[in-house]
């Protein structure tokens, strides 16, 4: 007879190696492709299943219990995989010239407490700021800093602390499944470089993050893509079918890594949805994820240097 544990080990077994067997579907269904983003989830509970199993499981559910575990830890773990084998581009010294300093963070428009994220951002002393759900914050931030603010009607915004010698958005503006973008270029070590700011909608909703790829995608190309910089919350894991189309489709590097950013009022975030891309202009000095200050997203910061390539 087994037991409640057993019982309970057995049922999340079956969630967890069903759920990653599901997100293999992501490469045909938007849909199934939803169950990606939440791999890591099923590589954790398999692995939980499969060591309770070994130090405690019953003997007669023993095999069957660890089964279930590996399946699930290693369907999860082919998904996560590639994230960790994608080359990565040039990397530059701490000292190296040229450099930039960028923050992209999700400022959460229900946050109370604007103070922290104020300081914070404000001790951070970053060429470009980039905000989603910036309501609330861009003017108080804009009055603490001096910089200077580039926004659309939606929440999205980029800070900078050079004005901008180009903005705005090419596109149609009831072009369908379009995300919030901002679109502000600079003068740049060597060359200008455009910066564009977006904010993606939930990946529940069928295949609308991909058309929403799609548009990004037709703004990125009416610029030099060595300069180009294309940061956001895009509500989408590096695992994820969605993403790893786009990282084709967009041409530039994700130097943002695996970098988990969502939600920062856990104990541990789950998700990293907030992604930084950059041409081959650029290398990277360095990505780090910064503290908790109010929001439930964390603060990615990315130093980058530009490129000694002409």
């Amino acid at each position: 007879m087994r037991t409640p544990l057993t019982g309970l080990a057995m049922v999340a077994g079956m969630i967890c190696a069903g759920a990653a067997l599901a997100a293999h579907g992501g490469r045909w269904s938007p849909r199934l492709d939803v169950f990606t983003h939440f791999a890591p989830i099923w590589l954790a509970g398999g692995l939980a299943v499969a060591l309770y199993a070994l130090a405690l499981g019953e003997p007669g559910s023993r095999r069957g219990l660890i089964a279930l575990g590996v399946t699930a830890a290693a369907l999860a773990a082919l998904l996560i995989a590639p994230e960790f084998r994608r080359p990565r581009g040039a990397a530059a010294a701490a000292d190296a010239p040229g450099q930039i300093k960028l923050i992209q963070f999700n400022a959460w428009r229900d946050n109370a407490d604007l103070a922290p994220v104020l300081d914070w951002l404000a001790a951070q002393d970053a060429d470009i700021i980039v905000l989603q759900e910036a309501e609330r914050l861009r003017d108080p931030l804009v009055r603490r800093t001096g910089y200077h603010l580039a926004f659309g009607s939606e929440s999205v915004a980029i800070l900078s602390k050079t004005r901008p010698i180009a903005a705005g958005i090419d596109l149609p503006p009831d072009r369908p499944a379009r995300p919030p973008l901002v679109r502000a270029t600079f003068e740049g070590p060597g060359a200008p470089f455009t910066v564009v700011a977006t904010h993606y909608a939930w990946p529940i909703y069928g295949g609308f993050q991909e058309a929403q790829g799609r548009v990004v995608g037709e703004l990125l190309a009416q610029f030099p893509s060595a300069g180009l910089i294309l940061s956001g919350d895009f509500n989408s894991t590096p695992w994820s079918f969605a993403r790893r189309r786009e990282d084709r489709l967009f041409g530039l590097e994700r130097r943002t890594r695996a970098l988990f950013s969502w939600p920062a009022g856990a104990y541990f975030p789950l998700l990293p949805v907030d992604h930084v891309y950059a041409g081959r202009g650029w290398r990277t000095v360095s990505v780090t994820r910064g503290p908790a200050i109010g929001s439930d997203h964390f603060p990615v910061v990315v130093i980058l240097a530009a490129s000694v390539e002409p």
